[in-house]
């Protein structure tokens, strides 16, 4: 652009499509047509990935240390679940509702990551999650308990097509809330917005010297992080039809880290590989040992911080000397 800064026309270049990219997404549109049999691991991949997205504008972007985030995950499919089986079974107008709970959540506890230490963050986001855990399975008349939400049916999207058997209906339905907000998400971080919540993760306090407002950055980064978690968790009640307590539960949170520990932060499509990574590895493992398989995840994980990510992908690099100055 002309008479563009050099900073302006970093963020336009961010917001550019690279050549793959517009490939990768309709391979991934495809697959449920072209594998119909792997339809439903396309679904959970959709969901995940974005989950790890949501994470990843909190962790990768911000700097925001959270082991919490499936307290929003879960918020998002209980009311996802809770709408279509007490007042209308429309996919999308649930799928709204669950973004505008978990929205509202992440508001309200946003003020709970103002201030203190990562340990502290840490402690805090895990009770939120552990809290509402609780409170689902004390409301059991309303939530079912620990027998989870069962029973919940939802009608045709846009009033055509069903949620049948072969999973691809989900699977595209997923996919294409996913496109839709890694597409926002890729507009907020390359925004001046996204500028100022990069700079409060390279260091705070230089950040509110130049006058950048911490909290309420921090605020907004969490919130929408938060809505789209819950948008992750109310995709997976709908085309499932079942919420239960485990989707509060800390290992929702642990799994979504692992996959941008694969993946890799403060990049968007660290979360869409992570999730592909994980999900593929987690149900190709399950089927060879499925009581051994999180051994050989573990090993992969621990060979994954030892080697590094880029000599793992790359192995050629192990044979090549690093040239020092």
């Amino acid at each position: 652009m002309t008479g563009a800064s050099p900073s302006q026309q970093s963020l336009l270049a961010g917001r550019r499509w690279r050549a793959w990219e517009p490939l990768l997404w309709l391979a991934a549109f495809a697959t449920p047509l072209l594998l119909p049999a792997h339809a439903f691991i396309v679904n959970e991949i959709a969901i995940v990935a974005l989950f790890a997205i949501s994470l990843d504008l909190v962790l990768g972007y911000t700097g925001i240390v959270s082991l919490g985030h499936a307290a929003f995950f879960g918020m998002g499919a209980y009311s996802a679940a809770l709408f279509a089986k007490y007042l209308m079974p429309d996919p999308l107008v649930g799928l709204a509702v669950g973004i505008a709970a978990a929205t509202l959540l992440g508001a309200l506890f946003s003020v709970t990551i103002q201030r203190g230490s990562d340990l502290t963050r840490l402690m805090v986001t895990l009770g939120a999650a552990l809290l509402l855990m609780e409170l689902a399975n004390k409301l059991d008349w309303l939530t079912g308990g620990a027998d989870g939400l069962q029973g919940v049916v939802m009608g045709p999207l846009l009033g055509r097509f069903e949620f049948d058997l072969t999973g691809r209906t989900a699977a595209w339905y997923s996919l294409t809330v996913l496109l839709v907000l890694f597409f926002l998400a890729r507009r907020l971080v390359d925004s001046p917005l996204g500028a100022t919540l990069k700079a409060i993760r390279d260091n705070r306090l230089r950040a509110m010297a130049i006058g950048i407002p911490v909290g309420s950055r921090l605020a907004v980064s969490y919130t929408v992080a938060a809505g789209m978690a819950g948008a992750a968790g109310a995709l997976l009640a709908q085309t499932t039809g079942f919420a239960s307590l485990d989707l509060f539960e800390f290992h929702r949170s642990a799994d979504v880290m692992l996959m941008l520990v694969v993946g890799g932060t403060g990049w968007l499509y660290g979360g869409v590989a992570g999730a592909i990574v994980f999900k593929l590895m987690q149900d190709a493992l399950s089927a060879m040992t499925p009581q051994y398989w999180t051994f050989w995840l573990g090993l992969f994980l621990v060979l994954l911080v030892l080697i590094g990510r880029d000599r793992l992908i790359r192995p050629w690099t192990w044979f090549t000397r690093e040239r020092r100055p």
